[in-house]
């Protein structure tokens, strides 16, 4: 019984000896494939930290170029804009040289009026109201007595009304009692009002001399209607009525 025994335990330890070897076997396959595993997934990780890297260097300098690109874009704009400029400021000192230019000529242009210059009839007519400031005289239209400022001459509709001296014209205005008016700066604080016109042919700044046309008799204002066509003529020195007369051409 014995004898059969041996052989059978020789066989169980031939048996767990290969099952150990194949036990190892597969543990050092076991050991080379996990290492392999973790080789890879450590490759792996590093390929990834690398994309990552890749992608927030790319997306730093995205802005950084955006920035750039902006920069350069404002920068184009503001040459524009000032380039822009440039010809405004161009444009305006074209402008502004012509009107200096015209300012210079018409500061060029002597206005002297003084107390021993003479004027010119502005109209061919008669005295219907005479200048008077220390006295009332009698207006028919408005059927009262006042001060007087001005010569009212008498004209017919349509007669050329011509300028008493050389001077600039320094306004042009419309009033219900002397109509279109005509105000012209003759120097040295000299003025000329022209009133009752029509049809003016002159503009504010411009430069005339005697004799030239200001423009034509009108209808009557509603103050002056039964006094008929007349020229309101009115004379000021420094702001205060002189009466015109006194400097008129006998």
């Amino acid at each position: 019984m014995n004898k059969r025994q041996r052989p059978s335990r020789k066989k169980r330890g031939a048996t767990v000896a290969a099952v150990l070897c194949f036990v190892a076997a597969i543990a050092i396959v076991g050991t080379y494939t996990f290492n392999d595993y973790k080789e890879t997934q450590r490759k792996e990780e590093l390929a990834r930290a690398e994309e990552t890297n890749d992608t927030k260097e790319k997306k730093t300098k995205e802005p950084s170029e955006e920035a750039n690109n902006l920069v350069i874009s404002n920068q184009a704009d503001t040459d524009t804009q000032e380039n822009t400029a440039d010809e405004g400021t161009g444009t305006n000192e074209t402008e502004n040289g012509s009107a200096g230019t015209q300012a210079t000529a018409g500061g060029g242009t002597s206005v002297s009026f003084n107390e021993d210059s003479k004027l010119l009839w502005p109209v061919n007519g008669t005295i219907l109201l005479n200048y008077s400031m220390d006295k009332t005289v009698y207006f028919s239209t408005l059927d009262q007595y006042k001060y007087n400022p001005a010569v009212i001459i008498s004209g017919a509709e349509g007669d050329q009304v011509i300028s008493a001296t050389t001077g600039i014209v320094k306004s042009i205005d419309v009033t219900a009692e002397t109509g279109t008016t005509v105000n012209i700066d003759i120097g040295n604080g000299y003025e000329l009002f022209y009133g009752q016109l029509k049809e003016v042919p002159v503009k504010v700044g411009d430069y005339v001399e005697a004799k030239t046309v200001l423009g034509y008799v009108s209808q009557p204002t509603k103050y002056y209607s039964v006094e008929g066509c007349n020229v309101y003529f009115e004379m000021r020195k420094d702001g205060q009525p002189v009466n015109p007369i006194e400097y008129m051409e006998e």
